[in-house]
């Protein structure tokens, strides 16, 4: 940050002995000149941290087969939570058949599936954190 405020002031300084020696007619074209030189870092500062924050944001993309509509994008769990649904009817009826334990197989199962879907959403969770804990800080911050 330094080295900014650095360049700036030489730049400044530049133009205000530029001054002293052309003399006040030159006076309006040497501002007009440093406010283009700031002008100019001030984009690139902005386009700075415009580009870092689109690389930081994970768009929901509908070419991926999600639909931005529906919800079901990258940071959801709905997939999984369906997908566990729709799974567990014919888990249901395996594991809640006699031969195969009765109450305590669907006990299992059904424990298994709450189980991934608990695991899944802490993951989810902590992702966002971890995420939140990264972005970066302005410098107006």
């Amino acid at each position: 940050m330094d080295t900014r405020q650095d360049e700036l002031r030489r730049d400044l300084d530049a133009t205000l002995q530029a001054r002293k020696e052309l003399g006040k007619e030159y006076e309006e074209a040497l501002v007009d000149s440093f406010m283009k030189r700031l002008d100019a870092r001030l984009d690139a500062r902005v386009e700075r941290s415009v580009a870092q924050r689109l690389d930081d944001y994970e768009p929901r993309s509908p070419h991926r087969g999600q639909s931005r509509r529906s919800g079901w994008g990258k940071r959801s769990n709905t997939g999984l939570a369906v997908t566990s649904l729709v799974l567990g009817i014919p888990l249901t009826a395996i594991a809640g058949s006699p031969e195969s334990g009765g109450f305590a197989g669907l006990v299992v199962c059904w424990a298994g599936i709450v189980g991934v879907n608990l695991a899944a959403a802490l993951g989810e969770l902590r992702n966002r954190r971890d995420r939140a804990e990264r972005s970066p800080r302005s410098d107006w911050d």
